[in-house]
């Protein structure tokens, strides 16, 4: 099995980071990795940010000044992989993470937290391996069954993530 490295950063105060999500995180980026068969040694970069940083992100790279749940910067164009020369692994890219917006996001739809962070976690991770759900309603209908999967694997079926009602209060 291939090696990976997840190289996780938190940059934001605004939200305190439940135990486990590291290891979450990196369960995220293997399970999608062998989903896809990718069978080289990788390095994926992770950084937690708050609402402002995501915005001047999401405004420098993408044109667009609004606030934006996840971020993906691939490092690879088509079949030209990137790779470490210190470490000989492929430098898949940077997923950036707003937590304000991850906690938002996991209230709006009902479900904890971790699950919106292993979407979120999965959803950058298929668009580092060169998925884009904006190129056609085919692709996206594509990343989401592909991202279903993932999570189901994980234990994140839609079905069965959903917050009780006393978590909710």
């Amino acid at each position: 099995m291939a090696k990976l490295k997840v190289y996780i950063k938190d940059d934001q105060h605004q939200v305190k980071i439940p135990v486990g999500v590291r290891l979450l995180i990196r369960r995220c980026c293997q399970a999608v990795l062998t989903t896809e068969g990718f069978g080289y040694d990788t390095e994926v970069s992770v950084s937690f940010v708050d609402n402002k940083e995501i915005r001047k992100l999401n405004n420098i790279y993408r044109n667009k000044d609004s606030e934006t749940d996840v971020l993906s910067f691939p490092l690879s164009e088509g079949d030209k992989l990137e790779t470490n020369p210190e470490t000989g692994f492929v430098v898949l890219g940077d997923i950036v993470i707003s937590m304000e917006t991850a906690v938002k996001q996991a209230k709006m739809y009902g479900h904890v937290l971790e699950r919106e962070i292993a979407f979120l976690t999965v959803h950058s991770m298929l668009h580092l391996l060169g998925y884009d759900h904006e190129t056609s309603p085919l692709d996206q209908r594509k990343m989401r069954e592909k991202e279903e999967s993932v999570l189901e694997k994980l234990g994140f079926a839609r079905d069965t993530s959903y917050v009780t009602p006393e978590e909710q209060a």
